[in-house]
């Protein structure tokens, strides 16, 4: 007996022991009534009882006739019971009975002739209200129908898991005739399906009761062999109305449609959910590697399994990209993700370096073309086409790469180069989705990756242009030892425009020069330059320093409005003295042994460029030892600090007068120069000497 109560057959038999009764019966409440060859009766159910009123006592050794049947009627009774008991042909139909409480119910019977042992004759009568039969006719009738006509597949599986009935539904959705399935298992049927996994959980709901509803089920049938298919399955276990298992019942529906419908909602879900990761992820900065390592980490694992980003090396310089039907392509790596090492990253170019591929190379044919290449397939005939060499493709083939997409990078009409996307974990080759969604994020990142190599060329020509303005290292002077640092912009637009220099002058003095003009990028780098030069041809007039900002405060009025601060000194190591002037510039600071650092107390002065307001000159004493630090306002102003709290921080950083220049210089640009302040910063120290 199995867990449900249901008998269980050994091997492939049926059981044949005996079983509960089925319900069928119990439901019709039949009534079972025998005559002898007379008419009276000799045998009395129970359920004769219920139907008629009179218990057995009451019925037993009675006409039947005289006690259930209308005076109206008992001529046409005796004619049919005759017939039966002559015949020995049954009869059944409808007739109205008399119950004992005198009212009448319509019955349907079934007599037919028995005979015993000693050839006596009997007559047994079955009887079933004819209303109760009549409805379960409908019942039986309306659920053939049903069954037959409804558009959903459904099964009956006994307990040994075999088909005892399907409907045409199902027998389509399956190719195999209804016919063909009785008496056969779901393994015989249906070889295409994991019938392993379907049997079992068929049999956990035969045993459990617990029903299995809308679980899916993928697959092929003989139906349609050669597409792949979705049903949902629900499965229930039948039980009679005394609680005897008949086995399972299974409901099909195909929902193929549904989904696929719901995947490709799921994937456009996704597919949006990437490219506004990407809107938010790539592009956060304006230097180059780091927008390519922004794609590369975008793509995995979302998209692949390998990411690299790589740039034609032309592109990179600044040169023309286009490439021939015979040219290699010189390639320049910028990023590749995953980190981590394998056998598929190393087969990658490491970021930095420069490699060729053939003209034959899949990635060449990319950037040539401008066009997406997909092996959705990758065979091994096609590693040595993907790979950079021999050993990169063996690494290939080690890693498992089963599918490969090159997209390329185009912005503004310019192949820049191509995002190599490369699956071997993900078992699922590249399908077009997945191009789609690649040239998304190869359109937005390409886009990116263009502004960050003009931003870098924009960048680079102004530094250029700006170093090559600025002096080498200081000149030897007489009576000074001197240390410069300049430090650059973070960003292009605001590279060019602070300056620094020291400039030898007749009988042994010094002229030292700070300077910030206003503005950015390279306007402000050439106006610095004229600034510069204007400076040193002034200096060499031996001008007063007042005097020589007046000059350039009419040179830079006719510099298209250009605006610049300065600071100009002289120093003369005879007098032991600085003759300084100040152009809206912040003041430089003193330091003296034994003394606290000060800020020198000048007249600020308008920057140049405002005009029509004289300039004066202050002289201040530089003993030998004593330190000067010119510098601008790149160097102590940050978004979140007051100026004087800064200028404090700067002097309390020039403790030490004996501290080597150098060292002055590294420790002031690494303290003060804070991370948020965009701006370049020149810094000039300048220490009295002793004359020889």
């Amino acid at each position: 007996m199995s867990a449900a109560g249901a008998p269980v057959a050994d091997g492939n038999e049926p059981f044949r022991g005996p079983v509960r009764a089925g319900g069928l019966l119990d439901v019709l409440r039949v009534a079972s009534v025998v005559l002898d060859d007379s008419g009276r009766i000799v045998l009395w159910s129970p359920q004769a009882e219920e139907l008629f009123g009179y218990s057995a006592r009451e019925a037993l050794g009675q006409y039947a006739a005289r006690l259930m049947v209308d005076e109206r009627h008992i001529q046409l009774v005796g004619k049919l019971f005759a017939d039966v008991m002559r015949t020995g042909q049954s009869w059944a139909g409808g007739f109205p009975i008399r119950r004992k409480d005198g009212s009448t119910r319509l019955v349907e019977f079934r007599n037919m002739r028995l005979l015993d042992d000693r050839g006596a004759v009997y007559a047994l009568g079955l009887a079933a209200d004819q209303s109760t039969v009549r409805r379960l006719e409908q019942d039986v009738a309306l659920s053939e129908r049903m069954v037959q006509q409804s558009p959903i597949g459904l099964a009956v599986l006994d307990t040994e898991l075999r088909f005892v009935t399907v409907n045409p539904a199902l027998a389509r959705n399956n190719g195999v005739p209804a016919e063909e399935h009785t008496g056969r298992r779901l393994r015989d049927v249906l070889p295409m399906l994991d019938t392993d996994a379907l049997e079992a959980a068929t049999r956990r709901v035969l045993e459990t009761g617990v029903p299995l509803i809308d679980a899916p089920l993928v697959g092929r049938t003989p139906a349609d062999p050669d597409r792949e298919r979705t049903w949902s399955q629900s499965l229930y276990r039948l039980e009679d109305a005394m609680g005897n298992v008949l086995g399972v019942a299974v409901s099909l529906v195909d929902i193929t449609e549904q989904h696929r419908a719901s995947q490709e909602a799921e994937t456009a879900r996704r597919r949006l959910a990437i490219i506004a990761d990407a809107s938010v992820r790539i592009g956060t900065t304006l230097e180059l590697e780091r927008t390519a390592c922004e794609l590369a980490e975008v793509s995995v694992p979302a998209l692949a399994d390998i990411a690299a980003v790589d740039l034609l090396d032309a592109v990179v310089e600044g040169r023309p990209s286009t490439l021939g039907p015979s040219e290699e392509a010189v390639i320049r790596a910028l990023a590749v993700r995953p980190a981590e090492s394998s056998d598929g990253v190393c087969a990658a170019d490491p970021p930095g370096q420069v490699a060729r591929y053939g003209p034959d190379r899949l990635v060449t044919q990319c950037v040539r073309t401008g066009e997406v290449v997909l092996v959705a397939r990758v065979k091994d005939e096609d590693l040595p086409r993907i790979a950079r060499s021999e050993e990169a493709a063996a690494l290939l083939g080690r890693a498992g790469l089963h599918s490969y997409l090159a997209v390329p990078l185009i912005a503004r009409g310019e192949v820049l180069g191509a995002l190599d996307l490369k699956r071997t974990r993900n078992p699922a080759p590249f399908d077009a989705d997945d191009v789609l969604l690649a040239r998304e994020l190869a359109a937005r990142a390409a886009v990116h990756i263009d502004n960050a190599r003009w931003y870098q060329d924009a960048r680079n020509t102004a530094l250029t242009l700006q170093r090559s303005l600025l002096p080498g290292r200081p000149p030897v002077t007489t009576g000074l030892e001197v240390a410069s640092r300049y430090q650059p912009a973070g960003a292009t637009s605001e590279v060019g425009g602070d300056w620094f220099d020291v400039i030898p002058l007749d009988g042994g003095r010094t002229a030292l020069v700070v300077g910030d003009v206003m503005g950015s990028g390279i306007s402000a780098a050439a106006t610095m330059g004229r600034l510069r030069t204007a400076t040193t041809t002034l200096a060499a007039l031996g001008l007063d320093p007042a005097v020589l900002l007046e000059h350039l405060d009419k040179t830079t009025s006719a510099l298209d409005h250009s605006i610049a601060t300065c600071v100009y000194a002289v120093h003369d190591p005879h007098l032991r003295r600085c003759r300084i002037a100040n152009a809206g510039h912040l003041p430089p600071a003193r330091v003296r042994p034994g003394r606290p650092p000060e800020l020198l107390d000048l007249p600020t002065g308008v920057p140049l460029g405002v005009g029509g307001v004289e300039f004066s000159t202050v002289t201040v004493d530089f003993e030998p030892g004593d330190v000067l630090v010119f510098y601008t306002d790149g160097l102590v102003e940050t978004r979140c600090h007051s100026l004087d709290e800064r200028l404090d921080f700067l002097l309390s950083l020039l403790d030490d007068p004996a501290r080597p220049l150098e060292e002055a210089c590294d420790l002031l640009l690494r303290t003060l120069h804070h991370p948020d302040n965009h701006d370049d910063v020149a810094l000039l120290i300048a220490q009295a000497q002793e004359l020889p």
